[in-house]
């Protein structure tokens, strides 16, 4: 994060506006990067991290009355600092604020100067666009490379940058095509359950709960994350079982599959389906022939 960007991004529903807005800025003599996600009904979730550690540190508060409070907690899950920023106001060129250590209640004053901004509606277009994600991964820490084409009203993520903390050097970079979900576009977890963390694209959302993510496994020889090619709907992974559940739902849950996979030399490999469809006089989802959920 040799360019110390703090991103805040607004999301506001009441109107027609969709936007994030880019700035630059400072706690006290600390640059930092911040990604905040506030939905119309002023809850806040963010990121943050001092750009000579990269490490993101999720934060959470409100919006309210133009005043937004951010809170930081730490490894027990207690509150132990506080970004507050009075007035607020994502059209002005410059936000200031204080950070606050609870615990001290030491103050630091917080300068942010506008950078750019990102604009959703048929008629913008950018590419290109940098965002910081929640997860890192050892010495490494995820940036998503988000752009809106012309005629399109919402964003994609393009790809995925895996930058080295700290020194900011490019690990890896990798093309995607998926949506553009707020602040959680990546998890961590062993997806192949060889003992050692991977990651995931949320990819896309479709009817009801069902979504579908791109997952990359880490390759020990190349020391690089690679495309697994695993699909599938809805998929949980189970560390302790070494097992990949999916529950793919339609017809507005009338109608539900579900399956099992083991994996083998990093393939998903079927070990059983399952039916069910909805029973009006029971009032439950009753197992079936897999061929009448077809």
């Amino acid at each position: 994060m040799r360019k110390t960007i703090f991103i805040l991004t607004i999301l506001l529903t009441t109107s027609s506006l969709y936007c994030q807005t880019m700035f630059s800025g400072f706690i006290d003599k600390y640059p930092i990067e911040l990604v905040a996600d506030i939905s119309s009904d002023g809850v806040a979730s963010a990121i943050y991290a001092y750009s000579d550690k990269d490490e993101p540190i999720v934060i959470t508060g409100t919006l309210k009355n133009r005043v937004l409070t951010l809170y930081e907690k730490d490894a027990k899950n207690n509150i132990r600092a506080k970004l507050t920023f009075n007035k607020f106001d994502s059209t002005n060129s410059r936000q200031e604020g204080i950070w606050t250590d609870l615990k001290t209640n030491n103050e630091l004053k917080i300068t942010l100067d506008k950078t750019f901004e990102i604009n959703y509606g048929d008629s913008v277009e950018w590419k290109d666009r940098e965002i910081l994600q929640p997860v890192s991964l050892g010495n490494n820490y995820f940036k998503l490379i988000v752009s809106k084409k012309k005629g399109e009203f919402d964003a994609t993520v393009t790809g995925v940058k895996i930058v080295e903390k700290k020194t900011d050097k490019l690990i890896q970079k990798l093309k995607v095509d998926c949506e553009l979900i707020g602040l959680n576009n990546i998890s961590i977890g062993d997806f192949n359950f060889d003992g050692i963390l991977d990651f995931s694209v949320f990819e896309k959302s479709y009817a009801g709960p069902n979504t579908s993510s791109l997952y990359f496994l880490y390759n020990t020889k190349s020391k690089k994350y690679i495309d697994s090619g695993f699909t599938g709907v809805s998929l949980e992974f189970d560390n302790k079982a070494k097992r990949i559940y999916e529950r793919n739902q339609s017809r507005a849950g009338s109608v539900v599959t579900t399956a099992e996979y083991k994996v083998e030399n990093n393939k998903m490999l079927l070990i059983k389906e399952r039916c069910f469809k909805w029973n009006e006089k029971k009032q439950v989802l009753i197992e079936r022939k897999l061929k009448d959920c077809k």
